[in-house]
């Protein structure tokens, strides 16, 4: 009897089907029944590469092998999944299966992961596609009954493969020509650039600018205090004659600085206020009615947002917990979604799901007035197949919760009261805008009263019975008496960066912020990268030391403003303009829609390729033009004036220079200032060392004015003294001798010398995290510093801790860990009261070479 192989994208979605559809049993690496045989995959087991004789040799990266331009791509495994692979081309050369049917996730890359399988199998079996939208047994059994021919899946596989292979011959043709070019003068700087990693980071990189460009200016608002029959209230002059881009009062200022209750002269502020003080005034008064509808449901990058403003968490960490609501709890449906409305047959299911709803405490009272109410009804505005393309927009399933651990909750929470409110009616308010005039000078106030809370309820908004308004009431007319006003200095603020929050609208508009949500939704349809693809765009450009996090904002590094420059010096405009790239992604939708063929978008793709690496071998570091500019400091050589330049730092006079690229870390203008004059500069991290390992160090200039690293504080304590030029930090915990600083160490007194007599030390940097004077202070003074939020450990992984002393040593000391749902009957430990942990840090042996560059302490 002829089998049909099911190819899942991971082993527990392949175990979830086996348990819905049942009756398989289960062997290695896979499950078999009467009728199907059914294996996974796990993520990516192929990618593509240049076929033999196109691609040079590794370690031959200069602009002469460049651009490589293959005229089609092999397939090769990856290793580290090889065996998996073997499993399923067993499975599908076997003889009794007679098709196969793509169980991967229901997106571009689950099409991408299954017909790479496919091609490198090269079997012509036939092909059919479980689309699924929720991991319930039930949505599970309905997918099969409403399998997806392959000629319908074909459009999504072209642009699956368009996006890989556009991705590949942007990444390597721009990465090797970027990095050949910044190591034309020796060493080896890594650039790495991509046809959405890059204009993603210059959205970033032009914000940054706009700050660092921003010049605050002062201004005044007055504020008055007016007596009326019933008490006080308070106003904010403003100018009702004011046109936002027209001069403002006494002068003008730039329109978006320019408000109507700004005032850009402190002598007309004043005069306004002695004009007012003390003075009658009359009112009026407006009253209406005002209501707000809910917001839309969840996509996967609105979710995101709201995750991140709400509990700081990144764009990679609510996508994961998404992603295990959806595939291990089963109670949210597929989050990677760009969809924020249901299908128009929807009705009955979401109706179901208020009846399961109703069994859960929290959600009960909102679930049970919906269904009472009757409010599941048609609405373009939640039910619009319009608005769907792959998937719908993310809503809990018609499965309840056993045990989420508090993140999980939270993302289900979001997600759970967001489907309830968008039922709901609106919210209703009342709004006052009282307007006094005094002389002529016109001052506003407003308050807004809650009405009916509409959805607002379901997120504990009430409205109190015999609530006041929010002012004073006055009547209509009436005279009141100026008892107070006041002229208040204010200053113009620069431009917010960027937090994954706003980085992820801005991705979602293609650069632009947008506000609204219905608005930027229907310009998400050219949007940068997809919601599935955002949250890795982000992280792998902090990964790649462009950008790094600064409790919840995003920063820019030097060697992100020196991509920036590059390309914008050599007019590479589309790997600078997000308009751009977004058409690219547009265009890709238009292929899953049949609008726009495979060859012709892979043309301009290859076409820009080209221009690109012409671009690059055409030009020299010198002719790279920026906004650079003198530095503060000097020429130590001969007094003259330093100059930044595009790759190096040079006096106009001597000639003398200082690259700006050492062991793979860009210095900025503000550290070579600090180098110039001091001739010391750090401890500084982000050097890598010639086996590509990240290393801290303190740098010098020597005596010919050539820049050194300085290890010898951590290598040889024998050699050193105490700098005793500074005030001691503190009393050692081993003999209570002053602790000083010295080279990139905190050292006892006595640890020096050549008979030392105590071993106290510690780094001031510990696995990539600097360790300021003053935390070594509070360290040696309290036994605990901060918490220190910047250390990466041996793999590469951030994590947070304190630094403590315990048995005169310093350790990390680390937060408790949140406790998990305990499941009934489980012989694990609780750790709901473990006690927080400790680990040494050993920061006083001699360490070896790599450590040591590393910036860890021994055994660190």
């Amino acid at each position: 009897m002829d089998k049909t192989l099911i190819i899942a994208e991971k082993p527990s979605v392949a175990s979830d089907i086996a348990r819905a559809l049942g009756g398989f049993r289960k062997h290695e690496g896979y499950f078999e029944s009467d009728r199907h045989l059914l294996a996974a995959a796990s993520g990516h087991l192929l990618e593509i590469h240049p076929p033999e004789g196109c691609e040079p040799k590794r370690g031959k990266w200069n602009l002469v092998n460049l651009p490589v331009l293959p005229p089609a791509f092999d397939l090769r495994p990856i290793a580290r999944s090889e065996s998996r692979l073997k499993i399923l081309l067993r499975l599908i050369k076997r003889k009794d299966v007679a098709a196969l049917i793509n169980a991967c996730d229901a997106g571009r890359e689950g099409e991408l992961i299954f017909r790479y399988i496919v091609q490198y199998s090269r079997t012509p079996k036939s092909i059919r596609r479980l689309w699924l939208q929720s991991m319930t047994a039930a949505s599970i059994r309905e997918g099969f009954t409403a399998l997806r021919t392959d000629a319908e899946m074909r459009p999504l596989a072209d642009a699956a493969m368009c996006r890989s292979e556009s991705d590949w011959l942007v990444g390597i043709n721009g990465t090797r020509a970027m990095t050949s070019f910044n190591s034309k003068h020796g060493g080896f700087f890594l650039t790495t650039v991509g046809r959405v990693q890059t204009p993603t980071l210059m959205i970033v990189v032009e914000r940054e600018e706009q700050i660092k460009k921003f010049v605050p200016k002062d201004y005044w608002e007055i504020k008055a205090s007016f007596q009326a029959a019933a008490g006080l209230y308070e106003g904010l002059w403003f100018d009702r004659k004011f046109k936002k881009n027209g001069p403002v009062s006494e002068g003008e200022s730039r329109p978006e600085e320019a408000k109507p209750e700004r005032i850009w002269s402190e002598t007309q502020a004043e005069n306004i206020c002695e004009k007012c003080r003390g003075q009658p005034g009359a009112v009026s008064e407006e009253s209406k009615p005002a209501t707000q509808i809910s917001p839309l449901l969840y996509d996967l990058t609105s979710l995101q947002r709201e995750a991140n403003n709400r509990f700081g968490f990144s764009a990679k960490r609510t996508l994961q917990i998404a992603q295990r609501l959806y595939e291990h709890h089963k109670v949210l449906t597929y989050p990677r979604t760009d969809a924020r409305a249901l299908p128009e047959d929807y009705l009955e299911v979401a109706g179901k799901t208020c009846s399961v709803l109703t069994a859960a405490e929290q959600y009960a009272p909102f679930a049970r007035r919906i269904l009472e109410e009757n409010w599941i009804r048609p609405s373009k505005r939640i039910f619009n197949n319009a608005k769907i393309s792959d998937h719908f927009a993310i809503i809990p399933t018609n499965v309840l919760p056993k045990a989420l651990h508090a993140d999980e909750s939270k993302i289900y929470d979001m997600v759970t009261r967001r489907f309830l409110a968008v039922f709901f009616p609106p919210a209703e308010f009342l709004t006052t805008t009282r307007i006094t005039t005094v002389r002529e000078e016109t001052f506003k106030s407003e308050g807004k009263v809650l009405v009916n809370p509409g959805w607002l309820a379901v997120y504990g908004k009430e409205n109190t019975p015999g609530q006041q308004p929010a002012l004073t009431p006055v009547q209509n007319g009436e005279n009141v008496q100026t008892v107070d006003i006041a002229a208040e200095r204010q200053q113009t603020r620069p431009p917010a960066r960027f937090t994954e929050a706003t980085l992820l609208t801005a991705m979602e508009g293609a650069g632009k912020l947008v506000d609204d949500e219905e608005l930027r939704q229907a310009m998400s349809a050219k949007g940068l990268g997809t919601p599935a693809t955002r949250a890795s765009i982000i992280e792998g450009l902090i990964y790649e030391k462009y950008l790094v996090r600064r409790l919840r904002e995003l920063e820019p590094t030097a060697k992100a403003f020196s991509l920036a420059a590059l390309l914008r010096g050599l007019k590479i405009t589309e790997l600078c303009s997000p308009e751009l790239t977004g058409e690219w992604e547009f265009k890709l939708k238009q292929m899953e829609q049949q609008r726009l063929v495979r060859t012709d978008f892979m043309r301009e793709i290859v076409s820009m390729t080209v221009k690109m690496v012409e671009k690059v071998k055409n030009s020299e570091h010198d002719s790279v033009p920026g906004d650079f500019g003198p530095l503060e400091a000097l020429c130590p050589k001969c007094g003259g004036e330093m100059r930044e330049q595009y790759s190096r730092f040079q006096c106009a006079a001597c000639g003398y220079f200082l690259w700006k690229n050492l062991a793979g870390r860009q210095f900025t203008a503000e550290e070579m200032n600090t180098l110039l004059s001091t001739k010391r500069l750090g401890p500084l991290t982000g050097f890598h060392s010639h086996k590509g390992r990240s290393f801290a160090a303190v740098i010098k200039l020597n005596g010919e004015y050539k820049i050194e690293f300085e290890f010898d504080g951590q290598r040889n304590m024998a050699a050193q003294t105490a700098d005793k030029t500074r005030e001691p930090l503190g009393a050692c915990p081993i003999c209570a001798a002053p602790v000083f600083e010295t080279g990139s160490l905190y050292a006892c007194e006595k640890a020096f010398g050549g008979a030392p007599t105590c071993s106290f030390r510690s780094g001031n940097i510990i696995l990539q995290q600097p360790i300021s004077r003053e935390q070594m202070q509070k360290l040696l003074a309290t036994g605990k510093t901060d918490l220190l939020t910047g250390f990466i450990s041996r793999k590469g992984r951030p994590f947070k801790a304190f630094l403590a002393l315990k048995d005169k040593k310093v350790v990390f000391e680390f937060l408790p860990r949140k406790s998990k749902p305990q499941k009934p009957a489980s012989g694990g430990r609780n750790r709901q009261n473990q006690s927080t942990k400790k680990k040494d840090v050993k920061a006083s042996g001699n360490a070896d070479n790599d450590n040591l560059r590393a910036g860890r302490p021994a055994g660190g």
